[in-house]
């Protein structure tokens, strides 16, 4: 990793530290507000850890990419957790043959992005 995206990384841990640190939950509850701030925390230390090691210069963009735009709809909708997405199910193709290769590869390349890391942890 250059210094220079080292530094970008740590940039975006301490912002997300620093947003939730001001977090107000959007009922304004101090019960909801306290879980969404224990949510961002662990949902940051969680994925920084579990990226902790990767060394592939477009993998570290593509985290960093994602940790940006969650940031900005976590703020945007004032909802920590991600957005779910609605894609269409399977619907009527058979569960083998290449419209079903097709239809799986559709759905993959259709996740946002601020998704994708979100999967592989749940």
């Amino acid at each position: 990793m250059t210094p220079v995206t080292r530094q970008e990384v740590l940039g975006l841990y301490r912002k997300i530290f620093r947003i939730a640190k001001k977090w107000q939950s959007a009922s304004g509850q101090i019960e909801e507000t306290i879980k969404e701030k224990q949510y961002i925390i662990s949902e940051a230390k969680t994925l920084f850890q579990k990226n902790k090691n990767v060394t592939d210069p477009q993998l570290i963009k593509q985290c960093i990419e994602e940790c940006e735009a969650r940031i900005e709809i976590g703020l945007h909708y004032n909802i920590p957790y991600p957005r779910p997405i609605h894609l269409p199910p399977m619907g009527l193709v058979s569960k083998q043959g290449r419209a079903f290769r097709h239809q799986e590869k559709l759905r993959k390349f259709s996740k946002p992005i601020y998704l994708k890391s979100h999967d592989d942890i749940s």
